[in-house]
């Protein structure tokens, strides 16, 4: 059956099975074609090797050299006013732990999503000040504990002609005491690198569009949540940094 289903047909099942216990209510707009994709990129990699620190995602970032802009930054016509997040991790004995959170039900777009904490560049601001001010109304995590050690490659939106710069932070004071914002954050996911690198509970899905082309996405099943889209493009370029299985340019997001 060609396409999408309509407002008020069953979704689309995913073409690969879920892990038994795993996956959320997250809805996922997918075509009847979807398919399934390949593993991981560190899918061979011992056990031992997908159980990175804080200083192994330090030192990746400072090996693979400056974040890549996305395509609307550099074309003439560039807009103004990106979007910024902020991937905030800290060290979990010698286990790097990223912050995430899930969108609250009801909002007007990404509803009951996982992502990193973030939004839109006010004016007069940076892109760094926007992800911690942002980072601080939605979970309350302050900004003077959180270094900022990089950036992963800058993508484009699909729902918006605009762009996103997305932070690496580390936050050397250990797990943080947070409080999700209740307009806008039904919880805090604090996921271990190490169990987003698994790859019994990744998924890649092959989606065809109706202009003929394909598109890879991402899918990250923890318990109780999928995490997909943008957030998990982004993390499959963090772990395939740190892992040493990706570089720049391997966002596999436009």
């Amino acid at each position: 059956m060609p396409g999408w289903p309509n407002p008020g047909d069953e979704p689309v099942p995913p073409p690969s099975a879920v892990p038994t216990g795993r996956g959320g209510a997250q809805r996922i707009p997918r075509p009847y074609a979807a398919r399934a994709g390949g593993p991981p990129p560190w899918a061979d990699l011992a056990a031992d090797q997908r159980r990175p620190s804080l200083a192994d995602v330090r030192r990746s970032i400072d090996e693979i050299g400056p974040a890549l802009r996305s395509e609307r930054e550099v074309a003439p016509d560039a807009i103004g006013r990106p979007a910024a997040v902020v991937a905030p991790l800290y060290d979990q004995g010698g286990n790097a732990v990223v912050v995430l959170t899930r969108r609250t039900w009801g909002l007007s777009s990404h509803e009951g999503e996982v992502s990193f904490p973030g939004g839109r560049v006010e004016p007069g601001e940076t892109t760094a000040e926007a992800a911690l001010r942002e980072a601080k109304e939605e979970v309350d995590l302050d900004p003077s504990t959180v270094e900022l050690i990089g950036e992963l490659d800058h993508l484009n939106t699909l729902t918006s002609n605009s762009y996103i710069v997305p932070y690496v932070g580390a936050l050397p004071g250990g797990r943080p005491t947070l409080a999700p914002n209740p307009g806008e954050v039904a919880a805090v996911l604090h996921v271990p690198l190490a169990e987003l690198a698994d790859p019994a509970f990744y998924r890649e899905e092959i989606w065809p569009f109706p202009n003929g082309s394909e598109r890879s996405l991402y899918f990250f099943e923890l318990v109780g949540d999928t995490v997909w889209g943008m957030t998990a493009a982004l993390l499959r370029q963090l772990l395939g940094m740190v892992t040493g299985t990706l570089g720049r340019g391997d966002l596999g997001h436009p």
